[in-house]
């Protein structure tokens, strides 16, 4: 992952973007650009099959969440790259519930199968099925889903985790392998 940018500045940017100043959020995103594209790829790269989002489609939505919230509600580096994760999964499994609806008719009038949309299918249909898992699971321990978001989703690193969460690397290693555990069983 590249190296992360002066923590004092990201610090001082945050604290403006929490006050709803626009400028300081477009500056977290230029400063960060690209430890949230190594997200985006990361989060990418898990659900090759969904080759009609990519990279910078993924991150410059995630950019368009953040806008559209007005102010952000973090305190840390850290924190900022956690809620990018989470962002960036929300967006993938509204992308594939999206497709999956447009397969399914979504109200149009029906046309001829297309091979392509057919290979693709079953990489949409994992992603709702790992977030319906990783929504039941937060039903339980809402703190395995979050580890599981930075990990897989992020791409980020035990140490990433433990200072986003403010936990210690041992227990987000714990949370990591419980919440693998957990979903191995959801999903079979």
């Amino acid at each position: 992952m590249p190296q992360p940018a002066e923590p004092a500045s990201i610090t001082l940017l945050i604290e403006r973007a929490n006050r709803g100043d626009g400028e300081a959020l477009n500056a977290i995103f230029a400063t960060l650009y690209p430890e949230l594209r190594s997200l985006a790829r990361s989060r990418l790269r898990r659900n090759a099959k969904l080759t009609l989002l990519e990279t910078t489609g993924l991150l410059h939505e995630s950019y368009l969440r953040f806008v559209k919230l007005g102010r952000l509600n973090v305190d840390s580096r850290a924190h900022f790259l956690a809620y990018a994760a989470r962002t960036m999964r929300s967006i993938v499994v509204d992308f594939a519930r999206q497709r999956m609806a447009e397969r399914h008719g979504g109200g149009k009038p029906e046309a001829e199968i297309d091979t392509q949309i057919m290979d693709d299918r079953h990489g949409e249909e994992e992603v709702i099925r790992v977030h319906d898992a990783l929504q039941d699971l937060a039903k339980v321990d809402e703190r395995l889903v979050r580890v599981v978001e930075m990990r897989y989703f992020g791409g980020m690193t035990e140490d990433e985790v433990a200072e986003a969460m403010g936990v210690s690397e041992r227990t987000v290693r714990r949370d990591w392998e419980k919440a693998k555990l957990m979903l191995a069983v959801a999903l079979k």
